[in-house]
């Protein structure tokens, strides 16, 4: 027997607090979760179980860490996935620079098509692996989200942060235990320093833990990418060096 094709009435209201997060830009995060809910659920990006959550569990979940990301930043979100939390801070946060990362066609394929439909402006999908852009790219925040544990994921993901710049991992009630495992690993990366830090309200649902990991000196593959590859990017206009 097939199942029913889902559809944006199996997803939750929107809840009352989305409102006060989000504020002017709701309309287009309720777009997003809509299409979360159908063409999401329908390519496999998300389960059907989490549609009835799909609110509380992920988009108000990722809300939070726009508290970490400053006006008229350039931030990579890695192995991007869905959208989370790449899209939502896109919708939510207007004024900041998104490229969105994700090597798996249909996943790049989605992400590219959500981008079109929202009308997002400022937001670009580069289908590649954190390791392919390692020398070419520079940015001021890497975010992730449900991507690999701390120690594997600061490999990946210091090499694209300029000098000064911050990873921002969306981790559970695990956080503290995975930083303090992690921390041999995260030095040899190129981490000047990192903490848990608690974002967003529990009242508001948008409670999370991030882990922060502050970005050492440029290694040097960091220091000096490639002339032409630079010159690529900087002409597509998704990324553009930190600030120092």
């Amino acid at each position: 027997m097939t199942s029913p094709s889902p559809s944006p009435a199996d997803l939750q209201p929107v809840p009352a607090a989305a409102a006060e997060v989000f504020g002017d830009r709701l309309p287009v995060l309720v777009a997003y979760a809509e299409l979360l809910a159908t063409a999401g659920v329908e390519r496999g990006l998300l389960g059907p179980r989490e549609t009835p959550r799909l609110w509380e569990r992920h988009v108000l979940n990722c809300a939070g860490l726009s508290e970490l990301v400053e006006a008229g930043q350039t931030v990579l979100d890695l192995g991007s996935g869905a959208g989370l939390p790449g899209l939502v801070l896109a919708a939510a946060r207007p004024d900041v620079t998104v490229v969105l990362c994700e090597p798996l066609l249909r996943r790049a394929t989605f992400l590219t098509e959500a981008v079109q439909t929202l009308g997002l402006t400022g937001v670009v999908v580069r289908r590649a692996r954190a390791e392919e852009l390692a020398g070419k790219v520079l940015v001021d925040v890497v975010t992730a989200r449900a991507v690999a544990p701390l120690d594997k994921l600061a490999g990946w993901a210091l090499p694209l942060i300029a000098p000064g710049g911050r990873l921002l991992a969306l981790k559970g009630e695990q956080a503290e235990a995975e930083l303090a495992q992690a921390g041999a690993a995260l030095k040899h990366a190129g981490s000047a320093g990192a903490s848990v830090v608690q974002v967003g309200s529990e009242a508001l649902g948008t409670f999370a833990r991030v882990v922060v990991v502050e970005r050492g000196e440029a290694t040097a593959a960091a220091k000096a990418p490639r002339k032409g590859a630079q010159q690529q990017v900087a002409h597509k206009g998704f990324v553009q060096r930190g600030r120092r």
